[in-house]
């Protein structure tokens, strides 16, 4: 097992180091941030000097080592437009990103999973129907559309909840339902096609065979099971949850980490770029790598091949 942590920490690495890579090429190529904080008076001796100290000027290779060195130390240097550390503007808004993307994906396990299982379990009923009917709505319908209507509907004509801001819990409320509708519908999909596989198991039909009540049967055999692939789409969500927030923070007006980089791409303010994406891939597969340690504990076939 040990081992096995080794080789997902190396791959790790170079995941995140890929995709910063790949983050600063993209900004390498987007244009000179510079361009965007020209006026009419704009003495462009100051310009100059201010594109010097920010090493803008020296050739792209001798960037990207400096960049690369930097962040390796937690530097990604200083935020062209507010003129402050990258990283702690980033983690600054962190906190508000995890509030939505943890009460949203709580949302999308807490009611999915009961709503796929009850599916599964009263296949061919009305209840089935109703399940599916509602997750295929939820999966069709875009985040930022499905925003609007909530602002519509709850704000704008029933006045119950604010339409944008952080001023207290209620301004969470629209913007977890709209990020958990996705992954939710997904979830009550997930469950009760996973669920109606391993009713169909023979381990199952013995277990019910032996006399053990329902309920049982449920718990410990068929939802444990079940739970694997179930696992291994919500921990590929978290990390989206994250990191795909950046919509609804915007239609929202949330105050979070990825409405911030979303600004910093439209200002070309490319060290808060950097730092935003090179933490958003972090999470990501720290995730991922969570996730592969839990199916060790639910399945010892699993284990094994992991301790190989």
């Amino acid at each position: 097992m040990t081992g096995y942590l080794v080789r997902r920490l190396i791959l790790l690495v170079f995941v995140v180091w890929g995709v910063t890579s790949l983050t600063f090429a993209v900004n390498s190529v987007t244009g000179d941030p510079m361009t965007l904080m020209i006026y009419a008076t704009t003495d462009m001796s100051v310009l100059e000097d201010y594109r010097r100290s920010l090493g803008l000027d020296r050739p792209v290779h001798i960037q990207y080592l400096d960049y690369m060195y930097k962040a390796i130390q937690g530097d990604f240097g200083m935020s062209i437009r507010h003129r402050e550390p990258a990283l702690d503007m980033i983690l600054r808004r962190l906190p508000r990103t995890l509030q939505l993307g943890g009460l949203a994906f709580i949302l999308a396990m807490v009611i999915g999973f009961p709503l796929g299982t009850l599916a599964a379990l009263r296949r061919g009923t009305i209840q089935d129907g109703l399940t599916m009917l509602f997750a295929l709505v939820g999966q069709a319908v875009p985040v930022f559309w499905l925003g609007i209507l909530l602002i519509m509907l709850f704000s704008v004509r029933l006045k119950w909840l604010p339409v944008a801001g952080s001023d207290g819990p209620e301004y969470l409320v629209l913007p977890a339902i709209a990020l958990a509708a996705y992954p939710l519908a997904r979830n009550a999909r997930l469950v009760r096609s996973s669920v109606l596989e391993v009713l169909g198991k023979e381990f199952v039909t013995t277990a019910r065979a032996k006399g053990l009540r329902g309920r049982v049967v449920l718990t410990r055999h068929v939802l444990r099971n079940a739970l694997i692939p179930v696992l291994t789409m919500n921990a590929l969500e978290l990390g989206s949850l994250v990191g795909g927030a950046v919509i609804t923070e915007s239609v929202f007006g949330w105050p979070g980490m990825g409405r911030l980089t979303v600004m910093a791409i439209q200002n070309r303010d490319f060290p808060v770029v950097q730092a935003g994406i090179a933490l958003i891939a972090t999470m990501y597969v720290v995730a991922n790598l969570l996730v592969d340690v839990l199916y060790g504990a639910l399945d010892p076939r699993i284990r094994l091949v992991q301790e190989r």
